[in-house]
């Protein structure tokens, strides 16, 4: 009955969801074959891109939202959702209820997502630098960037296109608006905006 009221007003959700439906076994194969248990709840629009180093761990909790395709978002999805453990003992846990729309999430060391955490489309958050920042150290060692865990709290908002860097902390409800670039500390239920981003204001 809910599919028909939306074929009728919203004929290109009701084309979504069937997709969803009809690929629904190759979303299941993609996160049984990268070790990552299926929940309860999840729609999966589209097979994300897991990328699991061995010895690390992707943790999801129920009713997981996660959207790659293009058409899935009136926002337009960039690239396909990209969940990544970059080492050995990397952890990326994700609570309940958290929606993703071509997020590209990257651990070395650990990132951990609250419950009910929104990410808007094509935002990226990333522990590590990847590479060193001086040319000499880059030379000797190209992978031996610098590297500090995130911690984003329960009830977060992350605008679309928006940066989250290694060592930040996001606290519970915080908002961040699209674009922004978070490097440090966001107290909770506070609004920030910018690069490098700063409070605006409070929810």
């Amino acid at each position: 009955m809910e599919l028909l009221r939306q074929a009728r007003q919203t004929p290109w959700k009701a084309l979504t969801e069937l997709r969803r439906y009809a690929t629904l076994p190759l979303a299941r194969l993609t996160f049984t074959l990268n070790g990552v248990a299926w929940q309860s709840g999840w729609r999966i629009y589209g097979a994300p891109i897991i990328q699991r180093h061995a010895g690390s761990l992707i943790q999801i909790g129920r009713d997981l939202t996660l959207r790659s395709w293009y058409a899935s978002n009136p926002l337009g999805v960039v690239r396909r959702t990209l969940l990544c453990t970059w080492a050995r003992g990397a952890e990326l846990i994700i609570g309940r209820g958290v929606g993703m729309t071509g997020a590209v999430i990257v651990a070395q060391t650990r990132i951990e997502i609250g419950d009910q955490v929104w990410i808007g489309a094509n935002s990226t958050i990333v522990d590590t630098d990847f590479h060193p920042l001086a040319p000499e150290a880059r030379r000797a060692d190209p992978s031996a960037g610098k590297s500090a865990p995130i911690l984003i709290e329960d009830e977060v908002f992350i605008g679309m296109w928006a940066i989250i860097l290694k060592g930040a902390r996001i606290g519970r409800g915080a908002v961040i608006g699209a674009g922004a670039v978070v490097t440090g500390e966001v107290p909770s239920r506070a609004i920030v905006a910018g690069n490098p981003a700063r409070v605006v204001g409070q929810v």
